[in-house]
């Protein structure tokens, strides 16, 4: 019995420590204003947390293209091709097209190139403007974690449009991308930037 007095005055202690909860009723309230926007229902992931603007590029989707939804850096977004692996999107970017050129060349692991060498590469039209025409193989490492890829490819243009850098990259098995390098430049032509 003596074993047990601890244990009594213990338990005592711990129910004597317990209060009753008061309960907190919030009586004030607000009128709407115009910056409330009424929820949307099964909204997406990309509703609910991305800015709902509308994007500012326009494209005529190529036939056997899936339309994908677009990301906060992929304003449109694309899969391509019987391996399920192709990827295709459209962006806006920061730098230069040299930049831009280099760190898709970096993903090849191709050698760096200079003013010299980009004034040389193809140029095609896209948005109503041109642009660059790139392409790499071998394995890709796109980064992000994402284990490289060996047998892949890049086709793709970069262009300098209204201040910024709009960017036009096929990624996929080496095969699939070859297949599909005049779709995708018909679909550049196709592109449109928002006024």
């Amino acid at each position: 019995m003596n074993g047990c007095i601890p244990y009594l005055l213990a338990s005592m202690l711990v129910f004597s420590s317990c209060e009753e909860k008061s309960e907190i009723v919030v009586t004030q309230t607000r009128m709407a204003t115009t910056r409330d926007k009424s929820p949307k229902l099964f909204a997406t992931s990309d509703e609910r947390f991305r800015d709902a603007r509308p994007s500012p590029v326009r494209g005529e989707t190529p036939e056997g293209w899936l339309a994908l939804p677009a990301t906060q850096m992929r304003l449109l977004n694309y899969r391509f091709g019987g391996s399920g692996m192709g990827e295709v999107w459209v962006s806006l970017s920061a730098g230069s097209v040299l930049d831009n050129v280099n760190r898709w060349l970096g993903q090849f692991g191709a050698e760096t190139i200079d003013q010299t060498a980009l004034e040389k590469l193809r140029s095609v039209p896209i948005a109503s403007g041109s642009g660059t025409w790139v392409e790499a193989s071998g394995e890709y490492a796109g980064g992000m974690g994402a284990a490289p890829k060996p047998g892949f490819a890049l086709a793709g243009v970069v262009a300098s449009m209204k201040g910024g850098i709009l960017t036009l990259k096929m990624v996929g098995p080496k095969a699939e991308v070859e297949a599909a390098r005049p779709v995708l430049e018909n679909f550049a032509r196709t592109l449109q930037m928002a006024d």
